[in-house]
C-alpha cells in the first residue's frame, strides 16, 4: 500500500532512540524528510546519519529540550525555516519513573507532568497555528497503554498519559473543523531502554528478579511476547498518511490485549 507520504516533512520528538528512532525510519522509508529531536545532540546525529544512508530521504538532527517552551518553539520554527512546512508532528519524547505512590517524590510527579504531558502540549501548540493555516497536518502522540489500563506501579506515567488522551481529544475536536487531524497509539510493554527502566523498576519494588519480571510481563499478553519498536512504528507511520484521513480523535492500544493484572502475581 502506498501511504501517499512521498514529499511530505515530518517533526518527530524522541528520535534518538526506540520508538521515536523506528518512527522516523519508517517514515523516511515511505519518502518523508524528517526532523528529529531529542536533548542529546550526538547521538541524535548519528541516528539522522544512519537515516538518511538507508532511505536515501533529507533526516535532520536538531538537539532541543521537550521540557523547554523556548527550545519547543526554536525547533519548530527551524523546520519550518528549512522546509517550508510540517506536515506531520509525532511526538515520542517522554519517560516517567516507575514507582509506589509513597515512594514517588513531588519533583518525580513534577518531572513526569512537564516532559511526557506538558512537552506534548507545547509541541502541538506549537505545530498547530502553522497546520491551520495550511488546512491540512496530521499529529499522532505516542502515549501508552496504562492511560487506558491504569497500574499502581506505572502511576506517573498513567497520570500523564491519561492527561494526553484527554488533551488530544479536545484538540481533535477543535481543530479537526481545520483539518487538522489528532490521534494517540497507546503501547503497552515495548523492547526498549525505556521499558528495560521501568521492568527494574518493577523488580524492585516486587522484590523479584528482573528475569522474573520480564517473564510476568510476557505473561500478560496473549502472545507470550512484549512488542516490537517496528510494530508501534508501522501503526504510527499509518495514522500519520492521508491513508488514515478520517481517523482523528482516536486512542488506538497496542498491547497485545496486555492483562496488567497478570503481572502483580
Amino acid at each position: 500500500m502506498d501511504l501517499q507520504l512521498g514529499g511530505k516533512v515530518a517533526f518527530v520528538t524522541g528520535a534518538s532512540k526506540g520508538i521515536g528512532r523506528a518512527v522516523a525510519e519508517d517514515l523516511a522509508h515511505e519518502g518523508a524528510d524528517v526532523v528529529i529531536t531529542a536533548r542529546t545532540a550526538e547521538p541524535l546525529e548519528a541516528t539522522a546519519k544512519e537515516i538518511s544512508a538507508a532511505t536515501g530521504r533529507s533526516v535532520v538532527a536538531m538537539a532541543g529540550d521537550m521540557s523547554v517552551t523556548a527550545e519547543v518553539q526554536r525547533c519548530v520554527d527551524a523546520t519550518l525555516a528549512r522546509f517550508g512546512k510540517i506536515d506531520i508532528l509525532v511526538t515520542c519524547a517522554g519517560s516517567s519513573p516507575g514507582g509506589l505512590l509513597e515512594d514517588l517524590t513531588e519533583d518525580q510527579w513534577m518531572s513526569s507532568l512537564n516532559l511526557k504531558f506538558m512537552g506534548y502540549v507545547r509541541s502541538v501548540r506549537a505545530v498547530i497555528p502553522h497546520m491551520r493555516e495550511r488546512g491540512e497536518g496530521s499529529i499522532v502522540l505516542v502515549v501508552g497503554n496504562d492511560g487506558l489500563k491504569p497500574s499502581y506501579w506505572e502511576m506517573t506515567a498513567g497520570v500523564a498519559n491519561a492527561a494526553d488522551i484527554n488533551f488530544a481529544s479536545s484538540v481533535a475536536e477543535q481543530y479537526g473543523r481545520y483539518g487538522v487531524r489528532i490521534n494517540t497509539v497507546n503501547p503497552g510493554p515495548v523492547n526498549t531502554g525505556r521499558w528495560d527502566t521501568l521492568e527494574k523498576a518493577f523488580a524492585r519494588d516486587k522484590g523479584v528478579s528482573q528475569d522474573r519480571a520480564h517473564e510476568l510481563a510476557n505473561q500478560s499478553i496473549p502472545f507470550g511476547r512484549i512488542c516490537e519498536p517496528g510494530e508501534v512504528a508501522a501503526l504510527v507511520t499509518f495514522l500519520a498518511s492521508p491513508r488514515a484521513s478520517f481517523i482523528n480523535g482516536a486512542h488506538i492500544p497496542i498491547d497485545g490485549a496486555q492483562r496488567k493484572a497478570i503481572m502483580d502475581q
